[in-house]
């Protein structure tokens, strides 16, 4: 395996981007493609087997594009299709649960709630993730069907958003977790209407977990490219590319046009 190729880094839209954002300022000098499927957003709606379609068909073109590795930084399809595509590739997959969860099990909690997506909720994965580590945990999981489109169409300071997240959080809050994870990579740009209702520190984003537990992994697997000079990166998307470079300006700066695949 090539230590100069590329990291390819997909999620259903700019979301994602909270996962790519945080990995280019740990490893500034890996070469990065980030793929958008802003087609198919969102995806927590989705059925599994379409979920796979998608997900075959974007980790099949980065396979043309020769990475090293690719970073499921979709929360939905960590939790649905990984398990499945894991094994079908000869390059490393990090899924953004699978790879938090052991670090979020040895958190001092003894009952964690979880917002994310219907269909990650549906899978049960961060409550089976958890307790594969630490059984003693207790894990209340609940969707949140409108939270990604509101961070994607831009909503977030809007009254139906403030309404709709204050439901939501006073739904989980009655079974009185210690922390709230935001299972999905859309979620923490939420944060400054969740905070309405509970200290920051309330709330765990598991991006940063993530990241360092792909740093950490690349070292061991000697793939970290050692070089002074800034990674490369590229961006693509199934769809609205210009639509894609006005709403990650929240997330990521992104400089050039994406190309539609």
């Amino acid at each position: 395996m090539n230590k100069n190729s590329s990291i390819g880094f997909f999620d259903s839209g700019v979301g994602g981007l909270s996962v790519y954002s945080l990995f280019k300022k740990s490893l500034p000098s890996e070469n990065t493609l980030y793929f958008g499927d802003l087609k198919n957003m969102p995806y927590g709606n989705k059925s599994k087997d379409e979920l796979l379609v998608f997900a075959r068909k974007i980790v099949d073109f980065f396979k043309t594009q020769n990475v090293k590795a690719v970073v499921i930084a979709c929360n939905t399809s960590s939790a649905t299709v990984y398990d499945i595509i894991k094994n079908e590739y000869d390059f490393k997959i990090y899924p953004i649960i699978q790879s938090s969860a052991e670090v979020i099990s040895k958190m001092n909690v003894k009952k964690i709630g979880v917002f994310a997506t219907i269909a990650t909720i549906n899978s049960g994965a961060y409550k089976r993730e958890i307790q594969k580590h630490n059984s003693d945990i207790e894990v209340i999981e609940h969707a949140c069907p409108n939270w990604t489109s509101f961070v994607e169409n831009g909503q977030i300071n809007s009254p139906e958003c403030l309404e709709d997240l204050k439901a939501h959080y006073e739904k989980i809050s009655d079974s009185k977790p210690d922390k709230i994870i935001l299972g999905c990579t859309h979620y923490p740009f939420l944060l400054p209407v969740l905070t309405k209702f509970a200290d920051k520190e309330t709330f765990i984003d598991p991006a940063k977990i993530f990241v360092d537990f792909i740093h950490e992994d690349l070292r061991k697997s000697n793939l970290l490219r050692i070089s002074s000079e800034k990674g490369t990166e590229k961006f693509f998307v199934s769809t609205n590319p210009d639509d894609f470079v006005t709403n990650a300006k929240l997330f990521y700066e992104v400089k050039e046009r994406p190309s539609i695949i």
